[in-house]
């Protein structure tokens, strides 16, 4: 196990720039399969998540070649679909939940596929039932062996129809697009995601010559094609990074100027921020952060106590609900977090409460907290990371604490943060990475 050492109580400075899109990045690449003519890539972030996925279709006979840092081409060109009964595929493709998401291509190109059981996140029941569900109205069969673990899909024959999603799942409403693109007749999706990573898949089919219409709506209508072609895509800056960076400026005091965000696709997340009290401005397309020495959370217009709770597209994104919790313990003020669309997200306050935040959590999906003002600062402990989200959270609270915070399980935090160590340090952090470590207890 590895781990970060971190002194806290610096103030840090300057710029960061934001990696590519980890959500984005999952979808995307697995959009490479659904033509077999060249397709480039870039800001591609490189994360553990994303490098298995890559090495996943080098495995499948994707073509692969790496032109610079976040730059790669893909070739689908001779894929290799007994690939899927191996026992290679069966523990690179459970251990990865994005590995879903090659499912809706290979359906739509070829016509079958092959699924472990995926992996990924302890963060409550995900459950995959959107996909396969979506999957069943365009005319796939599937096929649970019990023995093997595995899902075996059958779609030699599949017709554009009606879908209406139970939940507007992002992964869901992405992976049936890219089965209904190649589907025979139009496909209409209700209660479809609308997150601007999706929006980047549906405009990038397009230019492979898909027929998408209704983007950004939650409602899409796929007119079938019988081919796509190759193309160039860029994917956005993270905005859970970006979400990231504001909270860790306002937890330590630091002024910091976050690079090329794409403001315009951040939504609420901005204005949310603001709600704690944490003064930022947009600067063409930087967002600014000066140093400030307290921030105060707002109350609804009656008085009372804010709730901050996520929800589907164009709302709050569930990932940086800890980071928000995280950024209020040091506010003034007192602010409910909900967080209603998974369960167990939460269950790393007790880390915060030991380092000296007031929180009380109400149940598996609120937590209450009652922010200290920095009246004085958290205090460095050793930790283990549960989650991507969660990790970066305790990272934040352990760059603002005062004396010395071990976080170990740091490969959940890497998962999803590219080099960031590294990055921090480059802004004035006391952060070292230290392998092979593990906790005393």
């Amino acid at each position: 196990m590895n781990a970060f050492e971190i002194i806290g109580g610096k103030k840090l400075k300057g710029e960061i720039i934001p990696q590519g899109a980890k959500n984005e990045a999952l979808q995307i690449l697995s959009a490479v399969l659904l033509t077999e003519e060249k397709i480039t890539i870039s800001n591609i972030p490189d994360i553990k998540d994303v490098n298995k996925l890559i090495e996943l279709l080098g495995d499948l006979g994707v073509a692969v070649e790496r032109i610079n840092k976040d730059t790669y081409t893909f070739e689908a060109k001779n894929i290799n679909l007994e690939f899927f009964s191996s026992d290679t595929f069966k523990a690179k493709g459970g251990g990865l939940r994005g590995s879903i998401m090659i499912v809706g291509p290979l359906l739509a190109r070829f016509g079958k596929a092959a699924i472990p059981k995926p992996g990924g996140d302890k963060i409550g029941r995900r459950r995959l039932d959107t996909h396969f569900l979506g999957f069943e109205k365009l005319g796939a069969k599937f096929v649970y062996d019990q023995k093997a673990e595995f899902f075996n899909v059958d779609a030699t024959n599949l017709k554009g129809t009606y879908i209406l999603l139970d939940e507007a799942s992002v992964t869901g409403t992405a992976n049936i697009v890219m089965a209904a693109v190649l589907a025979k007749g139009i496909t209409t999706i209700y209660n479809a995601a609308c997150e601007p990573y999706l929006q980047q898949l549906c405009k990038m089919l397009n230019r492979m010559g898909a027929k998408i219409s209704g983007i950004g709506s939650n409602l899409l209508t796929i007119e079938g094609v019988t081919k796509l072609g190759g193309t160039e895509h860029r994917m956005l800056p993270d905005m859970i990074e970006i979400g990231s960076f504001i909270g860790l400026a306002a937890m330590t005091e630091s002024e910091i100027t976050i690079k090329n965000v794409q403001y315009d696709e951040l939504g609420v997340i901005p204005e949310v921020f603001k709600k704690l009290g944490i003064k930022l401005e947009r600067r063409g397309d930087d967002i600014y952060i000066p140093s400030q020495k307290n921030y105060v959370i707002d109350t609804f217009i009656d008085g009372s106590i804010l709730t901050i709770a996520d929800s589907p597209w164009p709302g709050f994104t569930p990932d940086l609900l800890s980071i928000v919790l995280v950024v209020a313990t040091q506010a003034k003020g007192n602010v409910l977090i909900h967080q209603k669309m998974f369960e167990s997200r939460l269950f790393f306050v007790d880390k915060l409460i030991d380092m000296g935040a007031q929180i009380i959590l109400c149940d598996p999906h609120r937590a209450t907290v009652n922010g200290i003002d920095k009246k004085y600062k958290l205090r460095g402990i050793s930790m283990t990371s549960p989650d991507i989200r969660a990790g970066v959270s305790l990272l934040i609270a352990a760059l603002s604490a005062e004396g010395k915070s071990t976080i170990y399980n740091i490969e959940q935090i890497e998962r999803g943060y590219q080099d960031i160590d590294t990055r921090l340090r480059a802004l004035g952090a006391q952060i070292k990475r230290i392998d092979g470590a593990g906790p005393s207890h």
